[in-house]
């Protein structure tokens, strides 16, 4: 679980005792059907402390500020209810913020396993295969299993954004992307996608990535339909046998058209 917040947008000086010297992040983890109200004293009292950001990371933040809790998603469903608050250079904790409840869900599907081929470049298109995943992330079976989203990182982007590049969850466990330009590298992730609290669509972590550069090396359709109107460096009675080739604007040379001959007159 990653919690992310505004960072402080000023700090009073190091000797003041107002300083923002640390921030407390604290957890409680509730049944589901817990009533929703909860005091700030209450929740002070049943919550745990898990962990604070320090005052080195305070003074190097920028816009945010976040912190990660490591979960364990086995056994009993819980609803898990957050909150921080500021510590100054006196030990002195402010107000709790806002609590921010989620109810994680442990039966989320592992990540899919990309299977490299090294024939994954065809002709005007990426081809993109993977392994289901055994299991959910708790070890449990059978596989809580939706489908599956495919992102792609192109180069050209600059950042190293990934773009959702299928427009529905995929069924099957491969994906062909016709949407590409020769000369550019992609890198390619599989997530799954489970079903979650709530009936919400819960991706998986990302799957091995796969980077790919396709690469214009696929000859045009020889010359169709070929007639001859007439050469004219001939010879009068000799029979002349003439086939064309295609070569495109990457230089790749087509096969021979079919062989047309004709006798000069």
């Amino acid at each position: 679980m990653i919690l992310s917040w505004p960072a402080p947008q000023r700090n009073a000086p190091d000797d003041s005792v107002q300083s923002i010297r640390r921030i407390d992040i604290y957890r409680l983890a509730e049944k589901p059907n817990a009533p929703l109200p909860l005091t700030e004293e209450e929740f002070a009292t049943r919550s745990t402390l898990i962990g604070s950001v320090t005052y080195d990371q305070i003074k190097k933040a920028t816009d945010t500020l976040s912190y990660t809790d490591t979960l364990e998603l086995a056994g009993e469903p819980a609803r898990l209810r957050y909150a921080i608050r500021y510590v100054n250079a006196s030990n002195q904790r402010a107000a709790f913020s806002n609590f921010l409840l989620i109810e994680p869900a442990g039966r989320i599907a592992k990540p899919p396993t990309v299977i490299v081929t090294g024939n994954e470049i065809r002709e005007g298109s990426v081809v993109i295969s993977w392994q289901p995943p055994a299991a959910n992330i708790d070890g449990s079976t059978p596989v809580n299993l939706l489908g599956y989203n495919v992102y792609r990182t192109a180069e050209s982007q600059g950042k190293a954004s990934q773009t959702l590049i299928n427009t529905s969850l995929i069924s099957g466990e491969q994906f062909i992307d016709k949407n590409i330009r020769y000369g550019e590298n992609y890198r390619y992730i599989v997530r799954s996608v489970s079903l979650g609290t709530g009936g919400a669509q819960v991706e998986s972590l990302n799957s091995n990535p796969i980077s790919v550069s396709p690469r214009d090396v696929f000859p045009p359709s020889a010359p169709a339909a070929i007639t001859i109107a007439q050469d004219e460096n001939v010879e009068s009675g000799k029979r002349y046998y003439y086939y064309l080739t295609a070569v495109d604007q990457a230089g790749n040379v087509s096969p021979p058209s079919e062989v047309v001959s004709e006798t000069v007159p």
